[in-house]
């Protein structure tokens, strides 16, 4: 009698699964005989996967769990913002299997009870760690608060979920940790000092994880976008040198590197290259170019009213300090 086996696992008999027959080494197909569809089923590297993501309440975080669920993950999403993060949880089940609990990255206790949250239902295969703040203005105009939050938030929340997460992906020898950097992490902007040396330090932390992980079948990633049209650049006007990105693009970003894990991405693509050439000419030719583009000035002159809603709210919710005023 002829046996046939499943190819891959247990996959759901409504995706028409692929048999490879023990007698016959040449696969049939069962049911739908659509080659392409039976292809990305069998392939899919998303579909069942069990993904974290911090600040995902709105903007990036909220865009890349929806791609991610619409590809068939188990998506847990985490947001310092109570209110914000149960609007949307409720906007996000219309999509798949999600769940959410509240999250301060820079509490390495409430980072460690969201990961812990999040592995309820089985081990987490990938962490994005995405939350972040960028306060923009003279670097001299920055007070000390603001400087010690945004690197409590951007930098040493990436290095909270890489300490707490790594461990047991190191003890499966699998899993992925991915972080939304920038491209201010690749160039320097004026009026963005203290948030560039925030994302200069995840790509160097990315870099250096992805090298000494990978021995031990771990993946260490990082997505750099471009600026990206969410409340952060609000108050500032776009330049001739790079429009902003939408966040969808960041989340088709995130996608693609856990299905072909990279140690770096930019948003859009060609900016890797365009961030290279820049940083190697001379530093008058590139002063000019910034001139000439506006990107000298636009995180410098901006309207400050615009972007007074943000401010508030970002300063609110540091999990470091106070707002100013309370």
């Amino acid at each position: 009698m002829e046996q046939t086996l499943p190819l891959g696992g247990d996959i759901p008999a409504q995706h028409n699964v692929l048999w490879l027959s023990v007698s016959n080494p040449f696969p049939r197909i069962s049911g739908d005989t659509n080659l392409t569809r039976v292809k990305s089923v069998v392939m899919d590297k998303i579909t069942g996967k069990n993904i974290a993501i911090t600040g995902a309440a709105r903007g990036i975080g909220y865009a890349t769990a929806t791609a991610l669920l619409r590809r068939g993950a188990r998506v847990v999403i985490g947001d310092r913002d109570v209110e914000a993060l149960g609007s949307a949880v409720e906007g996000l089940k219309e999509e798949g299997n999600v769940d959410a609990h509240p999250l301060d990255v820079t509490d390495p206790a409430s980072f460690k009870r969201f990961l812990e949250a999040a592995s309820a239902g089985g081990p987490i295969d990938v962490l994005v760690n995405n939350a972040g703040v960028m306060p923009i203005g003279p670097f001299l105009s920055t007070s000390d608060r603001a400087i010690r939050s945004m690197l409590e938030v951007n930098l040493y929340g990436v290095i909270n979920g890489c300490q707490l997460a790594l461990p047991e992906m190191v003890a499966r020898r699998r899993g992925q940790v991915v972080n939304i950097a920038s491209v201010a992490g690749l160039m320097a902007v004026p009026g963005m000092a203290v948030y560039n040396a925030s994302k200069f330090g995840v790509v160097g932390l990315s870099r250096a994880l992805s090298d000494e992980f990978a021995p031990q079948g771990v993946q260490v990633s990082a997505v750099l976008p471009t600026f990206t049209n969410t409340e952060l650049i609000a108050g500032t006007d776009s330049t001739g040198a790079q429009k902003p990105v939408e966040p969808e693009d960041i989340a088709a970003a995130v996608v693609r590197i856990i299905e072909k894990p990279r140690v770096q991405v930019t948003v859009p693509k060609p900016l890797g290259a365009v961030t290279t050439i820049v940083n190697s000419l001379p530093t008058g030719v590139r002063r000019f170019m910034s001139k000439k583009t506006g990107t000298d000035r636009v995180f410098l002159d901006f309207d400050t009213s615009a972007r007074t809603a943000y401010e508030n709210r970002a300063g609110s919710s540091l999990g470091v300090t106070k707002p100013d005023g309370e």
